[in-house]
């Protein structure tokens, strides 16, 4: 029974550590939008709601006025005249007049969702029929809208998302692991799961047409859902289209200092997944390898062959995050915009799954998740009338 558990610690290190392995490859199906796109190009409207600031968020935003595409407009949206980010967007319209803009501001109808509720009343202002949903601290590259505007003009596309990188957005160490959280743990399962048939929608972008949008009732049938992107997402599925990915790989920043707000935001990414989907969140539990390392090591009282383990498992670990981060070529979105961080140390690896074998454990705790300062409970979703899932396999802002 002694050498049991440390062999089954360990084997849950090796099927992690495959996966990671497996999904770092499936990623680069995101990279390289075809270059440009005809002058008969669809309009495009970027609605951006806006709740506050943040670290990077001027460069972030920027980036959408740096945006290389024939015809498109930005809508930003608060529900607070007053909110500093309309101020950054003021200094940005400035500096690129020749950036279609508008911005809504004011109270905003009741609901659960205040970000939803803001799209409500940013939709009265665009302009084109093809909407993409963007994240306010999202980083783009150029040609961001290209790739959106090719996946959308497929038959069968009736919503395009995107994979997305996490950025640093300061030396924190808070930060750092935020950000590896996403591209070294988010980013390959999501990989996976697309290969496996999954069509998740990936609410960092949303982007589909007006008509589809109406035909599912518009965003007012998303206002008292937590999760829009997931519910938008099955609903789009239910008419006969699909969720299409298409190939551009924003950033977003993370901005956190503390650990203390790191563990809120991912424990909120973890209850709302559970909440969602428990069978599968069962199964994220081999998704932090070197946890099972280490715990192989303890419970063998530290037998030599796991330590070899854990030293082999810490390589391969830091080798696959190279090879993922070389693949994607990190760097910055748009102009001014902080380049990624190199591979972390290897050590930070072994942090990491601590802090994410923590998380997960904690996940099981309670279904209360804090969204920008109130508390609300994570659950399915469903009811007798088959509302869809409030919760989804993203981060939410």
């Amino acid at each position: 029974m002694t050498a049991i558990l440390p062999a089954l610690a360990d084997a849950l290190c090796a099927v992690g550590l495959v996966q990671q392995a497996i999904g770092s490859t499936l990623v680069r199906v995101a990279r390289h939008p075809e270059a440009s796109m005809p002058g008969d190009a669809p309009g495009i409207t970027v609605l951006k709601p806006l709740h506050g600031t943040e670290p990077l968020l001027d460069i972030a935003l920027e980036s959408f006025f740096l945006l290389d595409y024939p015809r498109f407009q930005l809508v930003f949206g608060a529900a607070d005249p007053d909110d500093p980010a309309l101020a950054l967007v003021a200094r940005l319209q400035a500096r690129y007049r020749q950036v279609d803009v508008a911005t809504v501001a004011g109270p905003h109808r009741a609901g659960r969702n205040r970000k939803v509720a803001n799209l409500i009343a940013m939709r009265s202002a665009a302009r084109y029929d093809l909407l993409v949903i963007s994240d306010a601290d999202m980083h783009v590259a150029p040609d961001f809208l290209n790739g959106i505007a090719r996946s959308l003009s497929r038959p069968e596309a009736g919503l395009a998302t995107t994979f997305y990188t996490g950025l640093p957005a300061n030396g924190a160490l808070a930060a750092r692991l935020g950000a590896m959280q996403i591209n070294h743990g988010f980013l390959p399962g999501a990989a996976i799961a697309r290969a496996l048939g999954r069509q998740d929608c990936l609410g960092a972008t949303m982007a589909l047409r007006g008509a589809d949008l109406d035909r599912i009732g518009g965003f007012e049938a998303l206002l008292d859902h937590l999760a829009d992107d997931n519910v938008l997402g099955q609903r789009i599925r239910a008419t006969g289209k699909q969720v299409v990915l298409a190939p551009a790989l924003p950033a977003t920043s993370v901005p956190e200092t503390t650990f203390a707000a790191l563990m809120r935001h991912e424990l909120r990414w973890a209850r709302t997944i559970r909440a969602l989907v428990p069978f599968s969140y069962a199964g994220m539990i081999t998704q932090f390898p070197l946890f099972w390392a280490l715990a192989a090591l303890l419970l063998s009282g530290g037998a030599t062959w796991t330590w070899i383990g854990l030293a082999l498992a810490a390589g391969l670990r830091y080798i696959i995050a190279q090879q993922l981060e070389r693949r994607l070529g990190f760097s910055g979105r748009g102009r001014g915009s902080p380049a990624l961080a190199s591979t972390p140390a290897p050590w930070l690896f072994l942090l990491r799954d601590m802090v994410s074998a923590a998380i997960f454990v904690m996940s099981f705790w309670s279904d209360t998740v804090e969204w920008r300062g109130n508390v609300l409970e994570a659950d399915s979703g469903r009811s007798d009338s088959g509302r869809q899932a409030e919760a989804a396999p993203r981060h939410m802002n």
